[in-house]
């Protein structure tokens, strides 16, 4: 009679892995960082972190220059302000002493934009 809290016999071997459990666990890994990418990628793009402050600094036009550098028009306030923006560094071209009124779009630019849900259920057919 084997007692309860006795050593393992010295015969009995680790369980083998197979072919299939190690593929089905690296699919696992595979979806959970690609979902984690995915995720980070619509953040970025919606811009759903880091508006903190709605409406003290936002961007009004942006335009490309070059391969890695780009003017920008900002609005800090009631103030407009070009800058160009190059890998590690920012740079005030101009400030300007009566704010440009750009153009907007026809009707409200949130009523334009589609929610996520909306987006949501379209890409889902509902």
């Amino acid at each position: 009679m084997s007692h309860l809290f006795a050593a393992p016999t010295a015969g009995s071997a680790a369980p083998a892995v197979s072919a299939s459990g190690l593929a089905s666990v690296t699919f696992a890994l595979l979806a959970i960082l690609a979902a984690i990418f995915l995720l980070a990628w619509l953040a970025r793009r919606l811009r759903v972190l880091g508006n903190r402050a709605a409406g003290a600094l936002e961007i009004l036009a942006s335009m490309p220059l070059g391969a890695k550098e780009r003017a920008v028009l900002v609005k800090v306030g009631d103030a407009q302000i070009l800058l160009g923006v190059a890998p590690g560094q920012v740079n005030t071209l101009h400030v300007l002493a009566q704010p440009l009124e750009l153009g907007k779009p026809a009707g409200d630019a949130a009523a334009a934009r589609p929610s996520f849900s909306a987006l949501l259920k379209r890409g889902l057919g509902k």
